[in-house]
């Protein structure tokens, strides 16, 4: 009896271990998974490789979705949701799959908020699979519904995507519901992507003007409408569109999203850090997208994307720029003037059009046209005259060569001072939603910033028009062609024209050097207004000058705070010379391997944090993708508070224009000990080689050491390695062997015990990851961000 009774209970056990097992993979008739525990593994669908999780998802406290999710991931990524616009109650939600074959969702009430239609089909199981495909399958193992056929927001590689099916952005960055932006495939058979807002539609991917001369290489010439994106991070369609990830290869987990801000993005999972790298958009300049700001609403770079209102407008919603901007005058059509705001366009809504004709022909024109509230009229080249009778999809941009002006009561005209602006929140690299303060709020800590900014605004708009006006008679003394003048327009309000004898001058011939490096020699100057700057005088710069002043104007346009601030240049004959602003302190390399002046640990860990923030804005913030190419000590200068600023950054554009993804050996810019495998292997340049270059510098903060170039020999004697090499292997074997003390080896024995040891550790583990030989396994500038802004604080 007793051997009976043991019997029966492992017989027990091993069927609710057994049951267990296959809750995580199989959901059979008759079984639910529910709300009440959404951590027990009993209410989750795993996919058989652990990739994929299906269940509850929840943001927030008491709304919830039946979603697929990414399950490794530094936070859950969500790549599929039932119910995006009806999420269901904590409290006895559940879905089920009933006896007769359907998967149904049902809300505490009972209500249904979703199910498939599988009533007459031989449904025996639900499972998810290894591609985040969640299935029904009947007892010989056939799939008789899938997920893969009702995507979402997000395409997985191997998805099917077929004239049927669209993707719906998002409602917002914290919200599931749907959004109004689609991708889909149009009447024409080409894959478009469109705003489909309350009161407007408009595509503007690819953009009319490419499409229509066939720029955009798209075929209209296929009855088929099917695409897919594989593994590999390519994705081809029927239209001709084919496109790939910049690290295109296999064995890296994958997805395409069509963001909430419109964006259509490849999206590459970094194994070891968890977070997700952008490898492809579609749309490059996030202000070219529709319907961003609503109605009369404009998108301005600061350089990241805001939105904005124009002179005598104000937001209608704060808090949803979707409802744009409201005049705050009563709109009549007499006693009008008009306010002029320059490289200012609204896109679409023309009524009518001319060209050419003179500024007062369109003026007039508009005038005496009640329905116009706009006219766009061009400042260069040929005349163009637009008139508005909406303003939607508003942009701004240095590159637009026309002036918006707007319709006002002659009370109301005046100079345009400033936008009241608030931030667009693009898709995140790391699958993160952000949660934005309300700029307007005066009970929030940033609600004092609007008036310094807005101060800030009036102070260079004044600079501005100045600035206008020397460029005016500088246009018209020497007759420059429209596009040179086009490129002064860009640049006039970030920094200005020296003449060589003004450098020549400030430097006293050129006579106390600061510096020398791959790209030339800095000398050390102060202008006339007694500023002092650093002028870096260029060697083998061999463009012309519009192609010069195209680059320098995208340089110019680039501010942070860790990023040495460019205030002007020189171009005459075939003198190049950029003024940068002088730095006090030094360069880093001064101070960390110097024995006079020793760098405490406070002051290392701002360098890497700061350092890291600085790349991080050039590699995925800047208008124009930036790469350095030669970060090291030398090129991070540091100020009286000690805080970094890069210096060279955007110089490899300046020398080798056009060649960033193809530099032969010949023309390596980039410092021997801080230089990524790649550029040795000639494989493409990527943002990965600052990556790495950056990981030698952090780990040399640690140890206060060179280890970039110091030769030591090797403990086995098999090869001469060099010191970062045994750093590494070092590090590595005592951080697996788990010794406690371990960080204390590798910190700099000048500080004398004084420094966080979590902070080290946490630096010596990204530095370990940034020096990766193979450059997929390196984090981007943005998750080490991340990870050391979560011990910025510690002591």
């Amino acid at each position: 009896m007793k051997n009976q009774t043991n019997l029966f209970f492992l017989l027990f056990f091993i069927s609710t271990s057994l049951s267990v097992v296959l809750a995580k993979k199989f959901l059979s008739k008759g079984s639910s998974l529910t709300v009440k525990d959404v951590t027990n593994s009993d209410n989750l669908l795993t996919s058989p490789d652990k990739t994929f999780s299906c269940g509850f998802h929840s943001i927030g406290t008491n709304a919830y979705w039946f979603s697929i999710w990414y399950a490794n991931t530094k936070e859950q990524t969500v790549v599929w949701t039932a119910n995006r616009d009806k999420p269901v109650n904590r409290q006895g939600s559940r879905v089920s799959l009933r006896r007769n074959g359907v998967m149904v969702l049902t809300d505490y009430d009972g209500a249904t908020a979703w199910e498939t239609n599988t009533t007459k089909l031989d449904v025996d199981r639900a499972e998810l699979l290894n591609s985040g495909n969640l299935v029904l399958k009947d007892p010989a193992d056939n799939i008789l519904w899938q997920s893969f056929d009702y995507p979402t927001d997000t395409l997985l590689p191997h998805t099917v995507f077929t004239k049927n099916k669209r993707l719906v952005s998002r409602i917002g960055p914290q919200m599931f519901g749907s959004g109004y932006y689609t991708f889909t495939f149009d009447s024409d058979n080409v894959l478009r992507l469109m705003y489909d807002g309350p009161e407007i539609s408009s595509i503007y991917w690819p953009d009319k003007i490419s499409l229509a001369t066939d720029q955009s290489g798209r075929s209209h010439d296929n009855n088929t409408r099917i695409a897919m994106l594989d593994d590999t991070g390519t994705f081809s369609s029927s239209d001709q569109l084919q496109f790939s990830a910049s690290d295109v290869g296999a064995g890296i987990r994958r997805r395409l999203t069509l963001d909430f801000d419109g964006n259509l993005r490849v999206y590459s999972l970094n194994d070891t850090s968890g977070f997700w790298n952008i490898t492809w958009q579609a749309v490059a300049k996030p202000c070219d997208v529709h319907g961003l700001c609503g109605r009369n609403g404009i998108c301005v770079y600061t350089p990241e994307p805001r939105c904005s209102c124009p002179p005598n407008y104000e937001p209608t919603d704060v808090s949803d720029w979707n409802q744009g901007c409201k005049p705050i005058f009563h709109r009549s059509c007499s006693d009008f003037e008009f306010v002029e705001i320059t490289h200012v366009d609204y896109y679409g809504y023309d009524f009518y059009r001319s060209i050419p004709t003179f500024y007062e022909d369109c003026r007039r024109l508009c005038l005496e046209d009640c329905r116009c509230q706009a006219f766009n009229y061009r400042l260069t080249g040929e005349a163009m005259c637009f008139l508005k009778n909406s303003l939607f999809n508003g942009f701004r941009s240095v590159d637009f060569p026309s002036s918006i002006y707007l319709r006002v009561p002659r009370s109301n005209a005046k100079p345009v001072m400033a936008f009241n602006v608030s931030r667009i929140d693009c898709g995140s690299g790391q699958g993160k939603t952000v949660v934005l303060p309300n700029t307007y709020d005066t009970r929030n800590p940033r609600f004092k910033w609007v008036y310094l900014y807005t101060l800030a605004c009036v102070i260079g708009a004044l600079e501005v028009i100045l600035l206008a006006a020397g460029w005016w008679f500088l246009f018209r003394r020497h007759g420059l062609s429209s596009s040179m003048e086009d490129g002064y327009r860009a640049i006039s309000n970030q920094f200005r024209s020296f003449s060589y004898n003004e450098l020549k001058t400030a430097t006293r011939n050129f006579k106390e050097v600061l510096g020398k490096g791959g790209f030339g020699v800095v000398y050390k100057g102060v202008l006339s207004d007694e500023r002092v700057v650093a002028v870096k005088k260029l060697g083998d710069v061999v463009q012309g000058e519009e192609e010069f002043w195209a680059e320098v104007s995208i340089i110019g346009q680039i501010n942070h705070l860790n990023l040495a601030r460019m205030w002007g240049f020189c171009c005459e004959k075939k003198q190049r010379l950029l003024v940068y602003e002088h730095v006090e302190i030094g360069s880093l390399e001064k101070y960390l391997f110097s024995n006079q002046s020793l760098l405490g640990w406070k002051e290392r860990f701002k360098v890497a944090i700061g350092t890291a923030k600085g790349l991080a804005y050039l590699h995925h913030q800047c208008l124009e993708w930036v790469i350095h190419c030669d970060i090291k000590p030398e090129n991070i200068l540091l100020d009286v508070d000690f805080e970094p600023k890069i210096s060279d950054f955007g110089l490899s554009k300046l020398h080798q224009r056009g060649s960033e993804c193809s530099l032969e050996l010949t023309r390596i810019r980039g410092t021997k000990g801080y230089m990524a495998p790649e550029w040795a292997r000639n494989l493409p340049i990527t943002a990965k080689v600052d990556v790495y270059g950056y990981g030698v510098v952090i780990l040399e903060l640690v140890k206060g050491i060179r280890l970039s170039s110091r030769v030591v020999d090797d403990p086995l004697g098999l090869e001469e390695i060099t010191e970062l090499v045994r750093f590494v292997r070092l590090a590595k074997r005592k951080m697996q062997d788990g010794e406690d003390s371990w960080v204390d080896d590798f910190v700099d024995p000048r500080l004398e015990g004084n420094f966080s040891r979590h902070q080290a550790a946490t630096i010596i583990e990204v530095g370990l990851s940034c020096v990766e030989d193979d450059r997929n396994k390196r984090p981007t500038m943005e998750s080490v961000v991340q990870v050391l802004e979560e011990c910025e604080d510690e002591i």
